[in-house]
């Protein structure tokens, strides 16, 4: 059996669409989904308990991703276990190909390729993520795909992980480059920020959360890091890419200077969050 837990604050608007899709194509049996609705002021509980089996309702009162994970993870059973953003799209077929990489000799995680839906996005946002997914630590890493698979093993290691904003980085940077996998045979349905504000949000809260996962352990996020070469083989490969690099640059250097003031108070508990990619 395969277990997936899903934290959930506030999203009653997209928690079903992920439950239909990934119970739609699951054999009885296969699949644990553990709902843990944190601190919700909407009908995320009621909608995830609609269900019924094979789906789990775990409500906490305060709102938390950390805190949702680890109550999630105290009534996983399964062999493998898949951590789900609650606002992307994973099937079930998709969650035994991320189960099958993790029975490979020293795997330890694993996440699906992503498809960014950018359809709905306007263009500032659209050309920003172009040139993000050409990032080879963004092809690379586990993180900014909303689904993170572990093994026995590598669920053990994801417990001794500090309490993060960046939970997804924090995961992925845990495993070195032999010990994870990205799945080919698997893809999850991320849905980008519709406006560029919303992306600024994002992102502005992604700066603060890398700074968090510095200063906890030093060193951590190094491997993480987009260079100057990376930008430049972009340009290279894509030269009609140079307007929107610049976009992206422009953007990076907005988010920057905006986390400037939570880092510096050190507010690492603040959650920006984009609620555009969320609407129906």
């Amino acid at each position: 059996m395969i277990s997936v837990v899903i934290p959930a604050h506030n999203e009653a608007p997209v928690i079903g669409r992920l439950l239909r899709g990934l119970l739609a194509g699951a054999s009885p049996g296969e699949l644990q989904v553990v709902v843990v609705p944190n601190g919700c002021t909407d009908d995320t509980e009621r909608t995830a308990a609609a269900f019924g089996d094979p789906v789990l309702v775990v409500p906490l009162e305060n709102s938390g991703k950390y805190a949702a994970l680890r109550a999630g993870d105290s009534r996983a059973t399964g062999t493998e276990v898949i951590y789900l953003d609650a606002d992307v799209e994973l099937t079930a077929d998709d969650a035994r190909h991320l189960a099958a990489s993790l029975r490979q000799p020293g795997v330890l995680a694993a996440a699906p390729e992503r498809v960014v839906a950018t359809g709905r996005s306007s263009w500032p946002v659209r050309w920003y993520y172009d040139i993000w997914q050409e990032l080879p630590v963004v092809r690379d890493g586990l993180f900014g795909r909303g689904v993170i698979a572990v093994s026995p093993e590598g669920r053990q290691r994801l417990h001794e992980l500090p309490d993060v904003m960046g939970d997804d980085l924090a995961a992925s940077v845990a495993f070195t480059a032999a010990e994870r996998r990205v799945v080919r045979d698997a893809r999850v349905v991320v849905h980008p920020p519709r406006t560029l504000a919303d992306l600024i949000r994002r992102r502005v809260r992604s700066v603060t959360a890398t700074t968090q996962l510095q200063q906890a352990r030093p060193g951590t996020v190094d491997s993480a890091r987009t260079s100057r070469a990376d930008l430049l083989g972009i340009l290279r490969r894509r030269p009609a890419a140079a307007p929107k690099l610049a976009m992206f640059l422009a953007v990076t250097a907005v988010c920057r200077w905006r986390a400037r003031r939570p880092i510096r108070s050190g507010d690492f508990t603040t959650w920006l969050r984009d609620e555009s990619s969320r609407a129906a």
